[in-house]
């Protein structure tokens, strides 16, 4: 009796204790934000100083992965797109810095293993990949096509990572405004008026099915992120879509912020 009085007694202390813990997750996502602050800039990510000074990257993963599904789950649909898409960039964050210097993230991996295949994520008790986050979890669960322009594989040929986390409360917001900085990048995404050619990215050839299932075909869905004379050309049934070149080389830029501790 003595003895199950003590359990019931600690159980009292800790258990609750416990309990709060696990659901008192940060979606704020500040840990993560002071490593965007601190190290992405609009032209890349400093690599190099990260790798110097990971803690607050490794405080946010270790936060991410005590989330437990169950916990994940009694979520809204934007607070939980918002954790999905900011551990997606954290772990590949993790996965570049482990194999700094490296010119490109292709060059991690093995001969039959890619590096979107390797166990970097930490999550709901697992350790699984990128690819599983990506096409087993965000894309089937969400059918948000924005989420292209949000994840980020550390290749210039990318979307530019965000310098802040994405937050629930202004997902949309900032899921349209990767959008738009996305399509504003020229080298990537044109749209010649004169010769009724639209000029993408491969990422949307590659999802390309994702897009036109959001908008019916391409110019469909990008057309509100044209001004009206664009979208008049976009309209054009002989309008030409061709594939712009994808730049797998490494996103680091110095950023030259890095912390006193």
């Amino acid at each position: 009796m003595r003895l199950l009085g003590l359990r019931l007694l600690l159980a009292s202390v800790f258990l609750p204790w416990v309990a709060v813990s696990a659901a008192d997750f940060d979606h704020a996502h500040a840990a993560y934000a002071r490593v965007l602050e601190q190290f992405v800039s609009t032209n890349g990510v400093d690599y190099s100083a990260l790798k110097a000074r990971p803690a607050d990257l490794n405080t946010y993963l270790d936060e991410a992965a005590r989330v437990t599904e169950d916990e994940f789950k009694s979520w809204s649909e934007a607070q939980q797109l918002a954790l999905l898409l900011n551990l997606y960039n954290a772990a590949t964050l993790r996965l570049i810095i482990d194999h700094h210097p490296v010119s490109s993230i292709r060059k991690i991996g093995g001969w039959f293993t890619s590096p979107w295949e390797l166990p970097v994520v930490r999550l709901w008790g697992q350790t699984n990949s990128l690819d599983w986050l990506e096409h087993g979890i965000i894309r089937p669960r969400y059918a948000e096509p924005r989420i292209h322009f949000a994840v980020v594989c550390a290749a210039k040929g990318c979307p530019p990572l965000r310098t802040e986390p994405f937050v629930a409360e202004r997902l949309d917001l900032q899921l349209d405004g990767q959008t738009r900085q996305f399509l504003g990048q020229r080298d990537k995404n044109r749209l010649d008026v004169t010769t009724r050619t639209l000029h993408l990215s491969p990422i949307f050839k590659w999802y390309r099915g994702d897009f036109e299932t959001a908008g019916d075909d391409l110019p469909r869905f990008l057309r509100p992120y044209f001004n009206e004379a664009e979208a008049r050309v976009l309209d054009d049934p002989k309008l030409r879509i061709r594939f712009t070149n994808y730049d797998w080389s490494l996103n680091e830029a110095p950023v030259g912020k890095i912390p006193d501790k």
